[in-house]
């Protein structure tokens, strides 16, 4: 029976240190700013897949003139896609589709990129959308962006 009872609260430890280190890892990535929910979707097909499948719920981050993509179901401190503002191009934007809408945020866009050849599709909110179109647009001076 005392053996039962520590199994128990040790698993019951390990799943609140393993929930803490969630929240400690997700301030860290938010300690620098320019942060945004952003769910990626990585190396798509050339029509539209409104199946729901693929899409990763996520974080991303300003950095520079990088948006560094970290997942949220991750420990990795690292993030896990890293998109260069000169190497994006806006093909455009829609609405969430079919069952793409119940594998999404509610108030999500999705924004379809190509980041040096390869095709990918970026969910965030109107908000967030309006803030990556400006930062794609404030690049320096000489810096190629295509925004559709």
């Amino acid at each position: 029976m005392v053996l039962a009872l520590t199994v128990c609260a040790v698993a019951v430890a390990l799943v609140l240190v393993g929930l803490f280190v969630f929240g400690l890892r997700r301030r860290i990535i938010q300690r620098s700013g320019g942060t945004f929910d952003c769910s990626l979707r990585w190396d798509l097909a050339d029509q539209p897949d409104v199946s729901g499948k693929g899409w990763s719920y996520g974080v991303a981050r300003y950095n520079g003139d990088r948006v560094e993509w970290f997942r949220v179901f991750s420990y990795a401190l690292r993030p896990r896609r890293t998109l260069e503002r000169g190497s994006i191009e806006v093909a455009g934007r829609r609405l969430p589709e079919g069952e793409e809408e119940l594998a999404l945020l509610s108030d999500a866009v999705i924004l379809t990129c190509l980041h040096r050849g390869t095709r990918l599709e970026l969910a965030m909110s109107e908000d967030a959308l309006t803030g990556f179109l400006a930062w794609l647009e404030a690049a320096p001076p000489g810096q190629r962006v295509n925004v559709a």
